[in-house]
This record gives C-alpha cells, structure tokens and sequence, in this order.
C-alpha cells in the first residue's frame, strides 16, 4: 500500500508489529520528519519513538541500518533495516512549529508540528507535547566546536529508508515545509510511505 505525503503536509499510518514501511524522497532533496507511537498506548500517545532515548541506547547521534529505536519507555518500536540514501539522517533538531516560522519572520506557515496533530487527528487520536522526530535524509553535521550546520538534503530521486516495527505502533510522515532554511533547497516536495501488506510479508 502506497501513501503520498504531499509537498508541506503529513499522513499517518498503522503499523502492525513485524511489517515494513519505507518512506521514499521521490524528487530527491526533501527531509521528512518521522514519527511514532506506540499502539497500545495511542490514545494518550504518552509512549513515542524518543530520539534521546535512542541515542542512550545506541551510543550514536545518527542512526545508521541495524539499529534500533526505542521509545520514551526504552522499548523497541523501529529497526531500520535498509538506507538507499547517502544515509544522511538527523535525531537532533526538533520539528518545525508555529514559533519556529514566527521567529523566522513568517507569522503563518505550515509546520511539521501541525502536520503532526493533523495527521493524527484523522486517526482520532492526539498528542500532548510534539516529539523529537528522527528527521529522514537532513544533513545536519556536527562541527568540532559543536555548531550545527543546516545543509541541503543530498538524498536523491528515489532514495528511500525502510523501518521494521518491533510493535504495533502509529507511523506520521512529515514532508518538512521549511523553506526559509536551505534544507530541502528552499523547495519543499513530496514522499511516499510504501507499507508492507500481510501478504507481502507472508512471500
């Protein structure tokens, strides 16, 4: 099953535990902000994938295929299993917000923090504090110094990133609408999450 994420908005899709999904950047130069909640827990959405948490765990600031992400409560929600991008991917900068884009001069702009709520809200469900996302395909480097870079996407047409639930779980797809910082070349596009179906998963 095949889901686009239009340019600057967000979808959310269920993810039964031991299927695949795979977000694809299908113009090449978009970040998405992914997130996830646990299923059991969705309704409240009190547990979710938590970057920090994650980096406890793996001892790295960037995830690289074969780890794991786990939750706010430390369990295991996500493996990422294959990376056909140069494997440029961020889990520290938080997701765009209404402030964000008022601090940047724009009062009234699309944001990964809506995209968020409303990708949820048509589950029926909701969040009480946005999460750190794992922002897919950003290029955000880590100076000697500490300082940040805010680089251009280098991801290509067709580059994708495939998870493996480790749990029931509620997946949102963010295609990132910043387009007053270079990273998506000041031209935000579209992706796509491909989820794994029963009988795929039964070949």
């Amino acid at each position: 099953m095949r889901v686009i994420v239009p340019a600057t908005e967000g979808r959310a899709v269920r993810v039964g535990a031991g299927r695949r999904v795979r977000v694809t950047d299908l113009e090449g130069g978009q970040v998405g902000d992914v997130f996830a909640l646990a299923a059991d827990d969705a309704d409240d959405a009190d547990e979710h994938l938590s970057a920090s948490h994650t980096r406890a765990a793996t001892s790295r600031l960037f995830p690289v295929a074969g780890e794991t992400f786990v939750t706010s409560r430390r369990r295991p929600i996500l493996t990422l299993v294959e990376d056909s991008s140069p494997g440029c991917h961020d889990m520290l900068v938080a997701a765009c917000d209404p402030e964000r884009y008022r601090a940047l001069g724009v009062p009234v702009h699309a944001s990964c923090a809506d995209n968020l709520r409303a990708s949820l809200a048509v589950l029926g469900l909701s969040v009480p504090v946005v999460p750190q996302p794992v922002n897919v395909f950003m290029r955000i480097p880590v100076a000697g110094d500490g300082r940040l870079s805010w680089l251009s996407s280098i991801s290509r047409p067709g580059d994708a990133i495939t998870f493996e639930a480790e749990m029931d779980c509620v997946l949102v797809v963010s295609a990132c609408p910043q387009d007053l910082v270079g990273i998506n070349g000041h031209h935000p596009t579209a992706l796509a999450i491909d989820l794994e179906t029963e009988e795929m998963s039964d070949r």
